[in-house]
């Protein structure tokens, strides 16, 4: 298996930047800013959708805009590793949309969820009522975020 990025030469990972600033990129428009005619630019685009460098394209919405003015990141531990309790856990975090982002992490906890909410009662019932009731945890701990510093899915490439 080839490291990552030795597949990609500086208009592959240019083409990566320019859709990383904006995904709604024609094209057309790719192509002028790569200096590129639209064929090769389409193709090197094609290619790297399916060879899995872009999987897929999204917009970016304003949470506050939306009503959500909490955001949470909460380390959920488990008694017991064994069984299936991890393994629905993982599956129910999928299914909420109020989770960001769950990590299965190393060190003091187990998990460690991303969670927006519009204020702090949504939030504590949240965890009272969809995650505390979920079996194996034995604690729940949350560390609210008082400012945003930086945010975001653009990744180094």
């Amino acid at each position: 298996m080839n490291p990552p990025n030795t597949r990609l030469d500086e208009t592959d990972k240019r083409i990566l930047q320019l859709l990383l600033q904006d995904g709604r990129l024609s094209n057309a428009k790719l192509a002028e800013q790569l200096h590129l005619s639209e064929t090769p630019c389409w193709r090197r685009l094609k290619r790297l959708e399916s060879e899995g460098y872009i999987e897929g394209y999204q917009a970016r919405l304003n949470r506050h805009k939306l009503g959500m003015g909490v955001v949470a990141f909460a380390q959920v531990t488990f008694g017991d590793h064994s069984g299936q309790a991890p393994m629905a856990f993982e599956e129910k975090m999928a299914e909420m949309p109020e989770i960001l982002s769950c990590h299965n992490v190393s060190g003091d906890c187990d998990y460690i969820l991303q969670i927006v909410a519009e204020d702090l009662e949504q939030y504590g019932n949240f965890v009272r009522d969809q995650l505390r009731i979920l079996p194996g945890i034995t604690a729940i701990r949350s560390n609210l975020a008082l400012r945003e510093v930086k945010a975001g899915q653009m990744l180094p490439v």
